[in-house]
């Protein structure tokens, strides 16, 4: 289970984004909905551990992750949450199963490689340069890539963004259906997809973005 307790994020200029308290049940799938801006990243980020609180906490199974130092956020990440990024953060001129393999650098076992890509359609591909892919094969790649670890949590910021609707949808369900049993953190600009989730959170009445010379509800 993760939970959020006074969330706040400051950042330079004085402006900041406050959160209501959240709980993500382990074996549920959240979207989160909201204009851009108001604080999808921010919040997914803070639960990684890339970014720390300026404000509040991030609870991971009873444990205070924000508080922890970065090395043990770092760490904590690799172990336990798969991240998948809008723009896939992929190394194009390096084949597919190098690319996953290349974890074997941060100590993941990645021995489980060729199940997750038959999974999701994609083993024949396994020694083809990921610059040859489509944007959809190259998403199920950086899919495969976070749940070769079986990560007890999945964070997802715009998984589907640079796709068209069809394939999005179709690569979001196999993304919802590789997370069973697991908490899935999804982000997405597009609300069609929403009726695939358990949760649906709508950002814009959780975070308040506020200013140093005022205040303005995002």
């Amino acid at each position: 289970m993760i939970e959020t307790v006074g969330l706040q994020k400051r950042f330079e200029g004085g402006s900041a984004i406050t959160y209501k308290d959240l709980c993500f049940e382990t074996g549920k799938s959240y979207v989160m909905l909201g204009a851009s801006g108001c604080g999808k990243s921010t919040l997914l980020n803070m639960i990684c551990g890339i970014l720390t609180p300026s404000a509040g906490k991030v609870i991971i199974d009873g444990v205070d992750i924000s508080s922890q130092s970065q090395p043990d956020k770092d760490a904590f990440r690799v172990q336990h949450i798969g991240c998948i990024f809008q723009d896939f953060k992929l190394i194009e001129e390096m084949s597919v199963g190098d690319n996953i393999d290349i974890l074997r650098i941060e100590h993941v076992d990645t021995s489980g490689m060729d199940a997750v890509l038959d999974t999701l359609g994609i083993l024949k591909y396994k020694k083809r340069r990921v610059t040859k892919l489509s944007g959809g094969e190259k998403q199920r790649v950086a899919i495969a890539r976070a749940l070769v670890k079986h990560p007890d949590i999945i964070i997802a910021d715009e998984p589907t963004g640079s796709l068209n609707y069809t394939i999005g949808r179709r690569i979001m369900e196999e993304l919802i259906s590789a997370s069973e049993n697991k908490t899935l953190i999804c982000v997405t600009h597009d609300d069609r997809l929403a009726e695939l989730f358990d949760v649906v959170l709508d950002m814009n009445s959780i975070a308040a973005s506020t200013e140093e010379e005022g205040e303005a509800h995002v």
